[in-house]
This record gives C-alpha cells, structure tokens and sequence, in this order.
C-alpha cells in the first residue's frame, strides 16, 4: 500500500513538472510571436519612414546656405561701398 503511494505521489510530481515545462513552452512561443510582429511592424515603419525621406529628398529644391547667404552679403556691402 505504501509503494503504490510512493508510485502516486512520483507520478503526480513528474505530471506537475511536465505541466509547468509546458507552460514554459507557450509562454515562450507566445513571446517569440509577439517578438517577431513587432519586429514586422518596426520594419514597415522603418520602410515608410525611409520612403517619406527619399520622396522628401526628390521634391526638396536646393537652398543655399544661410553663411553662405550672409557671407554674399558682405560681400556685396564692400563692394558697393569701394566701388
């Protein structure tokens, strides 16, 4: 009678440990799931971002710069006021 408890109480325990190892098992696939669709989605953003950036780049006109500007303007300044 004692053996067959013995039996019943190791039965239960290897029971709870394939229980608790399973639900290490879904949790973990869970995780990599929801890993894997963010990493979907941070790659669609970044592709729209990267897309937003060329097409602002094409319609983008080129501007001089603002020393650059400044820098003609003194230039000019001297010119008149020597000339």
């Amino acid at each position: 009678m004692a053996l067959n408890a013995v039996e019943q109480v190791a039965e239960q325990v290897h029971a709870d440990d394939f229980g608790v190892l399973e639900e290490k098992i879904y949790r973990t696939i869970e995780m990599y799931k929801a890993a894997r669709q963010a990493q979907a989605v941070a790659e669609r953003d970044a592709q729209r971002v990267r897309q937003q950036v060329a097409q602002q780049h094409r319609h983008k006109k080129p501007r001089r710069n603002l020393c650059d500007c400044a820098s003609h303007r003194r230039k000019r300044k001297k010119m008149q006021h020597h000339g």
